[in-house]
């Protein structure tokens, strides 16, 4: 069967900026709470100096160790854009290094999540621009093709599809529609709200647990 090169769609609408702007105030695990902590991808890792990312996912998807639509992708990355990679988890081949997420930079994407395997982790630790790789390796990556743009993609069991909203900071990954954004955004900040509260009560010695007694009777039979 002939290689059919790269299949190439369209970039999705961009998320508004003050939706985006909002998101980097907010940690994921509290947007995630307003999940039912059922989403999020699983086993990668951030590698860059810590700093939040939230931006409108391009998707790809290329065969593993093989860098050819991620090169191409560039072309469909707009200032702001996450460029998400699956590459099905493959770590035998590094996708991408210090020139390529360094150009993503340059270009202003937001940040690169990429499931496959990364390299010269040294530079890319140095710099803010968000990193996520599932792992590391110093061998090169192909450039044969086949892949896709544009097209739902799953990242660590986590499916993100174009012009999603997605996030990270130092303890993850998280996708969802940019329809949710605004009921996420509130119940998240609202969360925010009363886990200072609670922080408060810890600080004054006056921390109620009496919860405990209920959810420990929930578990008997």
């Amino acid at each position: 069967m002939s290689n059919p090169g790269i299949i190439k769609n369209p970039p999705a609408p961009r998320v508004e900026p003050a939706i985006i702007a909002r998101l980097h105030g907010i940690a994921v695990s509290l947007l995630s709470d307003q999940l039912h902590r059922s989403c999020g991808s699983v086993g990668l890792q951030p590698y860059h100096a810590p700093a939040p990312m939230a931006g409108t996912a391009v998707t790809v998807r290329t065969r593993g160790g093989d860098n050819l639509a991620i090169l191409r992708a560039y072309d469909f990355c707009r200032p702001g854009d996450v460029m998400v990679v699956d590459a099905g988890g493959d770590v035998t081949n590094a996708l991408v290094g210090g020139i390529m997420t360094f150009a993503a930079a340059k270009q202003g994407l937001a940040g690169m999540v990429l499931d496959g395997a990364i390299r010269d982790v040294a530079e890319i630790r140095q710099r803010t621009f968000p990193v996520y790789a599932r792992g590391v390796n110093h061998r090169g990556p192909y450039k044969d093709g086949p892949g896709e743009i544009n097209v739902p993609v799953t990242i660590g069991g986590m499916v993100v599809n174009p012009g999603d909203i997605i996030v990270g900071d130092q303890d993850g990954l998280l996708a969802f529609s940019p329809h949710l954004a605004a009921t996420i955004i509130e119940k998240a900040l609202a969360q925010a709200e009363k886990e200072e509260a609670t922080m408060q009560a810890i600080r004054d010695g006056r921390w109620d647990r009496s919860f405990v007694d209920a959810l420990e009777a929930r578990c008997a039979n």
